[in-house]
C-alpha cells in the first residue's frame, strides 16, 4: 500500500485501500490466458503507474482492470463506488483487452498491420491514460514470464509483439522507463543467445567500468563546483538492446559503441546545460560527429537534452548527456510526467487540452520499422480523425474513411468481397448495409456465390457508400457491364451486316484491321457505340468506295482559280467537283488530299483519316493531291466536336452556352450516358481549326469536362 500510494496525499489511500480490497475477494485464484494470477497483474500494473506516477484514478483503474470480466454490471459498480473517471478507464482498457493484436503474421503484412495497430491503440481512446495502462500490463506480462522462467510459443508471441508495437509506441509517447525494460525483456526472450552474450561482456568489465565511473562523476563534478553550476552526476544504466541495436545498425564491434560507459548530468537551468558541455569538452577530448543538441532540435516527442561522446584517458569512449531537471522528468516518464494527481485538475484544463492535442498528432508517425507500402501514403494523406480502425472476423485490423459502410469495408478487403456483398454483422449483429462503422468493431460480410452491386449503391441519399475506393470499384463494374451489352449489340450488328452483303464467311480480324481497330472485340465495340456503320463496312468488304460514302457533305464547293476562286485546288484540274468527307470533316488549314469516286467527283479526306488510307490503300491509282484554295470570308466547314465528362444536370445547357456565346452553329448533337460518365458528340461548323481549338479550350473549362477534343 505504500508503494501504491507513493507521491499522492494522504486522502488517497482509503479508495486505494477499498479497490485492493474488492479486487482480492473478486479476483481469487483466477488466472490470465498467460498463467499469471489475475491478482498479481492487477496489483503489478498499478505498481508501474505508482512509478510512473500516474494519478490516483489511474492506479485504481488498474487494480480493476479485470472487473468487467467479474462483474455483469461492472460500469455501475464501479461509477458508485470509485466515479465515471475510472468507469471509463477500465472500460477503455477492456476495450484494447480485447483486440487480439497480430504477431503471427509474416513479411510485409505484418510491418503493415503493426503500424495500423499502434495508430489503433492511440485512436480508440479518448484518455492517454488508458495506454499508458496496457503498456503497463504488457510489461507486467513480461516481467512474469522472467520470473516464471517459462518458455514457449505463448511467451516468444508476446515478446514479439512487444518489441513490434508497444516498446515503439512507449518510444514515441517518451515513456523511457517501460521502453526500455520492454525492449530488454523481449529481446531476452527473441534472442536468448545473443543477449547472453552482450550481457556477458558488459559483466567482465563491470568493476573496472564502475571504478572509472565513480572517479570520473567525482572530476566532473568538482569542475562544475568550481563554476558555480549546482548538478547532479549520474552514472547512466547501459540497456542491452540499445547497445544491440548500436552494434547492429552501425555495424560496430561492442569495444566501438561509445555509450557503454555514460554519464548523465542534471542541471537547474538550460544556461547550465550548456555551460556544464564546455566543462565536459574541456576535461576531455570531444569525438567528431558525436555531439547532438536536442534542445534547440528536440526529438518528435519533446524529447529534449545535450548529447555528446569523448575520449578519456584509457582511450575510451564515455558518453555524456546533459539536461535540466524538468527534462529529465520528461524523459523518464514523458507523457506520464504531465498526468500528477491534482485536487483542481478539470477536462477542461488547457494543459490537458495542449496534451491530448500533441499525442493525437502522434497518429502521423511513420518510425523505423514501417515500409513504403501504399498503406502509409494513405495514412500520410489522411487527417487525424478522419480515419478508423475495423477488424476482420480473423483479427486482421482495416484503416477506413471515417463515416464506412460495411460495403466500403467489403471493398476495402476485396473487390470480389465488395461486389458479392449482401448483408453484414458488426460485433456478432445484423445491421444495414448503409450502417457507419465506428473504432474497433469487427465486421463479418455476408456475400453472395455470385452477382453484383446494386445501382443504389451510388445514390449518395442512401449513403450507402462513404469512400472514394468503392465508388469507384462499383462504377467501374457497371462501365464493364455495360461495354459487354454495347459490345453484344455491335456484334449483332455487325453479323447482320455481313450477312446482308452476303459474306458471313468474312474474316473479323482482318475486317476489323481494314477498319483501323486492333481486332475483332474492338470493332464490335466501336460498331455497338455507333462509331462503325453500314458504309464503312460496306467499303471495308467491297474493297471500294460505295456510292453512299460519296454523298455530299453540309458544306461543299466547286474548286474555282482567280481572286473569287473556292475553297479547294485539285492539282492539275480546274473546276472539279469536290465534297468533303464525312468521316473525317477537314476543315483548313488541315492537310488533305483527295479520292476520286464514282460519279461524285472528287472527295476530299483529311491526310490521317482511317478510311481515306483504306481506300488509297486499296485503289492507289485513284489518290490525287489536293489543298487548301482562298475559299470566301464567310465560308464555314462543318466539324465533329467530342467531350467527355462526369454527368450532371445541367451539363448539355453549359456546353451549349459556350458554343453559344461563340457563335458556333450546332448542326447535330449524340449523347450517352453511363455509370455517372457522359460523352457527348457536336457537328458544328467552323471558319477552321485555329477557331476550333479555341472551342477546345472553353469547353474544357466547364465545370465536370474530362476532356475535349475534335473527332
Amino acid at each position: 500500500m505504500e508503494r501504491l500510494a507513493a507521491g499522492l496525499p494522504d486522502p488517497a489511500r482509503p479508495p486505494l485501500e477499498r479497490a485492493l480490497t474488492l479486487v482480492a475477494e473478486l479476483y481469487g485464484d483466477a488466472r490470465l490466458g498467460t498463467g499469471e494470477g489475475v491478482l498479481s497483474h492487477a496489483i503489478g500494473m498499478a505498481l508501474i503507474a505508482a512509478s510512473l506516477n500516474l494519478d490516483l484514478e489511474t492506479r485504481i483503474a488498474a487494480l480493476l482492470f479485470a472487473v468487467p470480466n467479474h462483474l455483469e454490471d461492472a460500469k455501475d459498480r464501479i461509477e458508485k463506488d470509485f466515479g465515471e473517471a475510472v468507469a471509463q478507464l477500465v472500460l477503455g482498457l477492456a476495450r484494447l483487452n480485447g483486440l487480439r493484436l497480430l504477431s503471427r503474421s509474416h513479411g510485409t503484412e505484418v510491418r503493415a498491420q503493426t503500424e495500423t495497430l499502434r495508430k489503433m491503440l492511440l485512436a480508440m481512446v479518448e484518455d492517454v491514460r488508458v495506454v499508458l495502462l496496457r503498456l503497463a500490463s504488457r510489461t507486467q506480462s513480461l516481467r512474469y514470464f522472467t520470473d516464471e522462467g517459462q518458455r514457449g510459443a505463448q511467451r516468444e508471441e508476446t515478446a514479439k509483439e512487444s518489441l513490434d508495437i508497444y516498446a515503439p509506441l512507449a518510444n514515441r509517447l517518451g515513456v523511457w522507463q517501460l521502453k526500455w525494460e520492454l525492449e530488454d525483456l523481449s529481446f531476452r526472450f527473441l534472442e536468448p543467445e545473443t543477449y547472453k552474450r552482450i550481457a556477458r561482456m558488459l559483466d567482465e568489465k563491470r568493476l573496472e567500468r564502475e571504478q572509472f565511473i565513480a572517479s570520473a562523476i567525482n572530476r566532473l563534478k568538482e569542475e562544475l563546483a568550481a563554476s558555480g553550476i549546482i548538478a547532479e552526476v549520474h552514472g547512466r544504466p547501459k540497456h542491452i538492446y540499445s547497445i544491440w541495436s548500436k552494434m547492429r545498425g552501425k555495424n560496430l564491434e561492442f569495444s566501438e559503441v561509445y555509450d557503454v560507459r555514460a554519464l548523465r548530468v542534471l542541471v537547474a537551468e538550460v544556461k547550465d546545460c550548456y555551460g556544464a558541455l564546455g566543462i565536459v569538452h574541456h576535461l576531455w577530448q570531444p569525438i567528431h560527429g558525436e555531439f547532438d543538441d536536442y534542445i534547440s532540435h528536440p526529438k518528435g516527442n519533446d524529447y529534449r537534452s545535450l548529447h555528446t561522446a569523448v575520449m578519456v584517458e584509457d582511450g575510451a569512449a564515455l558518453e555524456v548527456q546533459i539536461r535540466t531537471q524538468e527534462m529529465h522528468r520528461h524523459a523518464e516518464l514523458g507523457v506520464a510526467a504531465h498526468w500528477r494527481y491534482k485536487e483542481a485538475a478539470t477536462r477542461s484544463d488547457s494543459v490537458y487540452d495542449e496534451k491530448i492535442a500533441w499525442l493525437r498528432q502522434l497518429l502521423s508517425w511513420r518510425d523505423e520499422i514501417t515500409d513504403s507500402a501504399e498503406w502509409v501514403q494513405q495514412f500520410k494523406r489522411a487527417a487525424l480523425d478522419d480515419t478508423i480502425y475495423i477488424l476482420t472476423p480473423q483479427g486482421r485490423v482495416i484503416d477506413l474513411a471515417r463515416g464506412a459502410t460495411p460495403i466500403d469495408f467489403a471493398y476495402r478487403v476485396h473487390t470480389d468481397l465488395g461486389h458479392r456483398c449482401r448483408g453484414a454483422r458488426v460485433d456478432g449483429q445484423l445491421v444495414p448495409l448503409n450502417t457507419p462503422l465506428a473504432n474497433g468493431q469487427r465486421v463479418e460480410i455476408v456475400a453472395a456465390k455470385q452477382g453484383g452491386p446494386s445501382r443504389d449503391w451510388l445514390n449518395p441519399a442512401q449513403g450507402y457508400l462513404a469512400t472514394n475506393r468503392a465508388k469507384q470499384k462499383v462504377k467501374q463494374w457497371f462501365t464493364v457491364q455495360e461495354e459487354a451489352d454495347t459490345q453484344a449489340s455491335g456484334r449483332t450488328f455487325i453479323l447482320r451486316e455481313l450477312q446482308r452483303e452476303g459474306q458471313t464467311q468474312a474474316n473479323i480480324e482482318d475486317l476489323a484491321q481494314k477498319l483501323g481497330f486492333k481486332g475483332g472485340e474492338e470493332l464490335y465495340l466501336a460498331a455497338g457505340r455507333g462509331e462503325v456503320g453500314m458504309r464503312q463496312l460496306q467499303v471495308a468488304l467491297r474493297g471500294t468506295a460505295a456510292p453512299l460514302l460519296a454523298e455530299p457533305e453540309i458544306h461543299t464547293r466547286r474548286s474555282k482559280l482567280g481572286a473569287a476562286g473556292g475553297g479547294i485546288l485539285v492539282v492539275g484540274v480546274d473546276k472539279l467537283l469536290t465534297t468533303l468527307g464525312r468521316c473525317c470533316k477537314p476543315a483548313p488549314p488541315d492537310a488533305i488530299s483527295g479520292f476520286v469516286t464514282r460519279g461524285k467527283g472528287v472527295s476530299i479526306h483529311r491526310i490521317e483519316c482511317v478510311n481515306y488510307r483504306n481506300m488509297a490503300a486499296k485503289n492507289p491509282e485513284r489518290v490525287i493531291s489536293a489543298e487548301w484554295g482562298q475559299g470566301k470570308p464567310d465560308a464555314l466547314y462543318a466539324v465533329n466536336l467530342v467531350v467527355d465528362a462526369t454527368d450532371r444536370q445541367g451539363l448539355l445547357r453549359d456546353i451549349s452556352e459556350v458554343l453559344s456565346r461563340e457563335k458556333i452553329n450546332v448542326t447535330a448533337v449524340k449523347t450517352l450516358s453511363r455509370a455517372n460518365e457522359a460523352r457527348m458528340a457536336f457537328t458544328i461548323e467552323l471558319a477552321g481549326v485555329p477557331q476550333l481549338q479555341r472551342i477546345l479550350t472553353l469547353v474544357r473549362e466547364v465545370p465536370g469536362v474530362v476532356g475535349a477534343w475534335r473527332g
